[in-house]
């Protein structure tokens, strides 16, 4: 019997179990429809457009050893993020589940235009289903994305200097470089000043509204930093090492793409035109689409690799960065709700795996 009291409770359980609209199957699938058509009329063009002969005759001259490879770097990077999501969010959580939900939010944010956001709510639906805490999801939610997100920024910090001073071989205009490097150590001072600002940032009895949204959101911006903190000084490595190998492996796949057409930049020049290239990806488009090809050719020319071999290597690595999370992710996304919608209580899956 369902008394008036539990009504309130019900309503709030069942709201927070259903999923969101941009994230059902049928919108996925027609995404990823999209996807393909889109990658379908690239593929057309360059085969047939006038202006695009130096393309089309790197990729007649491509070596398919090099273009294979690039694939399997990638599959690497996707693996590599499994285990960093499933140590950060629950070391004892299961490999399949966590395989599923952390594919799936791949694939979400190759499929779904909100910047990478659409990920993590596809992650929190599937967690609260499977009866993890929203504060928890929350705050490892942070925690994921700045541990996944450091090796970048380091990268930058570490080569910015490096190139500038002409340590490191290859093209590295100056100012330029020093904009980004500056922009990292800036954005890492902020994001380590961001728990103590936000410290006594809690949502308050009187609360209501958008008000008590927006400071629950800042504390578990700062809750999810201090996590981050806590996860790295305590060594959790697999999350140390998927989140590297994630960042490692993709970059491998790129240097690959570029090696199959016959020239790979310096490793300074290209690595930090990879990093900064990919924040093409912030602008809220399908799998970047557009922003991140833009940015990465862009980044790539300004570090010295010629427009055609830059052009020619994106094309492929955006292929398999796209192609594969979208591919196994849309699989892995059927799979988790399958599991979700046939278990009789789905809130053992991770409920009582979250206080770690």
């Amino acid at each position: 019997m369902l008394t008036e009291q539990d009504q309130p409770h019900r309503s709030a359980e069942a709201t927070s179990s259903e999923m969101p609209d941009e994230l059902s199957p049928k919108h996925l699938a027609r995404r990823l429809i999209a996807l393909l058509i889109f990658a379908a009329l690239v593929a057309a063009a360059i085969s047939a457009l006038p202006g695009l002969g130096t393309l089309r005759d790197r990729f007649a001259h491509a070596d398919p050893a090099f273009i294979v490879l690039a694939g399997l770097c990638k599959l690497a990077s996707c693996g590599s993020n499994v285990v960093a999501f499933r140590d950060v969010f629950c070391q004892r959580l299961g490999w399949r589940f966590s395989y599923r939900l952390a594919m799936a939010e791949q694939a979400t944010n190759v499929l779904v235009p909100t910047g990478g956001a659409g990920g993590l709510a596809l992650g929190a639906w599937a967690l609260r289903r499977g009866g993890m805490s929203t504060e928890h999801i929350a705050r490892r939610s942070v925690a994921f994305f700045v541990i996944t997100s450091i090796p970048n920024f380091l990268c930058v910090v570490i080569l910015g200097p490096l190139l500038a001073t002409h340590v490191l071989s290859g093209r590295a205009p100056l100012w330029p470089t020093v904009a980004f490097t500056v922009l990292a150590v800036g954005s890492i001072a902020v994001a380590a000043a961001l728990p103590f600002v936000l410290g006594r940032v809690r949502p308050r009895e009187q609360d209501t509204g958008l008000r008590r949204k927006v400071r629950a959101g800042l504390a578990s911006l700062a809750d999810g930093i201090r996590d981050t903190g806590s996860l790295l000084w305590t060594g959790r490595w697999r999350a140390i090492v998927g989140s590297i190998g994630y960042l490692a492996f993709d970059i491998m796949a790129f240097a690959a793409a570029f090696a199959a057409f016959g020239v790979t930049p310096p490793f300074g020049p290209l690595v930090f035109g990879y990093v900064v290239g990919q924040l093409g990806g912030l602008i809220p488009l399908p799998g970047g689409v557009g922003g991140t090809d833009g940015g990465l050719i862009g980044a790539m020319v300004l570090y010295g690799a010629s427009l055609s071999h830059a052009a020619a290597a994106v094309v492929i690595y955006r292929t398999f960065q796209l192609g594969i999370p979208a591919i196994l992710g849309a699989i892995a996304f059927v799979q988790l709700r399958r599991t979700l919608r046939d278990s009789h209580e789905p809130s053992k899956l991770c409920g009582a795996l979250a206080e770690q």
